[in-house]
This record gives C-alpha cells, sequence and structure tokens, in this order.
C-alpha cells in the first residue's frame, strides 16, 4: 500500500466506482505475512519507501516467500547482504529478480511500485576497492529508491590528489555518501571541499588496529569537519535511506 494506491481508493469512493466496503478490505491488511516473517507492506504508505529486508541468516525459501508477498503487494522486494550460492537459487525460482553480486543485493522490482519523486543526485564516494561493497550497497538501494546516483572509487586519501581531481562531481551532488576504513579519514576531507550534506560510512577494512572498523568509526564521529554525520560500521544501506530522506525532505 502506498499514498498513490490510497488515493486511488478514495477517489473511487468519490466517484463511486468504488464501494467504502472494498475500499475498508483493501485497507485492513496492515501487512502481508509468511509463516516465520511478517512483512510491513504499509512502511511506504507511512514512510514513502517499501520495506528493505536484511538478508542474512535468512533461508532460500524466507527470501523467495518474501519477494513474491511483496511482489503481490505491487512494491519492489529488496534483500540485503544475501550470498551468492544463496542468490543463484533464488534467482531459479524468480528469474526476474536482479542480482548485483559486488552490493550482495537481490532486488525484484515491480512495474507498479511507486518511486519518490525527487530533484538532486546522491555521489557516492568510495575510498578503495576493498571498500567497494558497502558503498555499492548505498548506490544499489539509492538506485532502487529512485535517485540518480554518481560513482566515485578508489579516492582515498593516500592519494588525495585523486579527489582533488573530482570535485566537480562532487559539488554538483545533492548529497554525498562516503565511505572508508582504515583510519576513516576521507569523510573529512571531503567535507572540508563541499558545501553538501556528507553522511560517512565507516568500514571494517583494514589491519589489526582497525578494530573492525571501530578506528574509522571513531575518526568520522570525531572529525574536524562541519556537515558530517555517520552511520554504523557497513551500513551502506541506512546511507542510502538517509541521502534519500534529505532529498526527499528539501
Amino acid at each position: 500500500m502506498d499514498r498513490v494506491r490510497t488515493r486511488q481508493l478514495l477517489e473511487g469512493i468519490q466517484s463511486g466506482e468504488q464501494s467504502i466496503e472494498g475500499v475498508l478490505e483493501a485497507l485492513s491488511v496492515l501487512g502481508l505475512e509468511t509463516d516465520e516473517a511478517h512483512i510491513d507492506t504499509h512502511r511506504q504508505l507511512r514512510t514513502g519507501h517499501a520495506e528493505v529486508v536484511y538478508g542474512s541468516g535468512k533461508t532460500v525459501d524466507q527470501i523467495v516467500t518474501i519477494l513474491q508477498r511483496l511482489h503481490s503487494a505491487k512494491q519492489d522486494g529488496l534483500v540485503t547482504r544475501v550470498t551468492p550460492d544463496k542468490a543463484e537459487a533464488v534467482l531459479k525460482h524468480l528469474p526476474d529478480t536482479c542480482w548485483h553480486a559486488t552490493a550482495g543485493i537481490l532486488h525484484r522490482p515491480h512495474p507498479q511500485s511507486v518511486k519518490p519523486v525527487t530533484e538532486g543526485r546522491i555521489a557516492v564516494i568510495c575510498a578503495g576497492t576493498s571498500d567497494l561493497p558497502v558503498a555499492e550497497e548505498a548506490a544499489v538501494i539509492a538506485e532502487a529508491f529512485g535517485h540518480d546516483v554518481d560513482r566515485v572509487r578508489d579516492v582515498g586519501v593516500a592519494g588525495l590528489h585523486r579527489i582533488l581531481g573530482k570535485l566537480d562531481a562532487l559539488r554538483e551532488a545533492s548529497v554525498l555518501i562516503v565511505v572508508a576504513g582504515m583510519e576513516g579519514a576521507l569523510p573529512s576531507v571531503v567535507a572540508g571541499l563541499v558545501k553538501q550534506p556528507v553522511i560517512a560510512v565507516p568500514t571494517s577494512v583494514g589491519y589489526g588496529a582497525n578494530f573492525g572498523g571501530i578506528a574509522a568509526l571513531l575518526g568520522m564521529l570525531n572529525s574536524c569537519a562541519s556537515g558530517v554525520v555517520v552511520v554504523n560500521i557497513d551500513n551502506g544501506f541506512g546511507a542510502a535511506m538517509a541521502a534519500s530522506r534529505i532529498l526527499r525532505g528539501r
């Protein structure tokens, strides 16, 4: 259920094409459920985004069923953190599903799903190629939400000239998602060069003293640059959701 579908139902009552009982029946189901998972099909109506499912720990059968139920609700199906073997098995059941290998995301679009209408672009900046899975998670989710995305890759601070060579692309974006591991310095550099909001994503990439991303997280939280907000370690999805809400709220 989304705002467009709800409006159609209410206009149907006004025009006499829909009965009150029929509309009440359509609105009465607050969510579709599987045997083991409750799917929040009204989330799009409340927040503007359909539910995105965290795939880690779920079986192939559970993922297939969830994608089928979302599809029957005329919503896009998005499942994050899916392993290649599970993705291959799901695709055998649902061949119309897209597999984004680097991001680890399954996306089953529905032709009647509603995308938010927004202006502006999201730039996803990735410090190193080891950070690409997290950066691609952010980029794929943002694109699935209907946003235009620019990808800027392998521009870590070890070669500062690389990010300086991308200034035009950075300054054309409306929101910037900056993904980095190691010491997590890149968001501070970027935020010192642009006026747009910067969403920093620490990754777990790094040697022992990186502590699985904690060093990058603390570095970003202690940024001396203004306008930097930080999401959890490896949380590309959370960054994309925040960027989308910033654009939709403008």
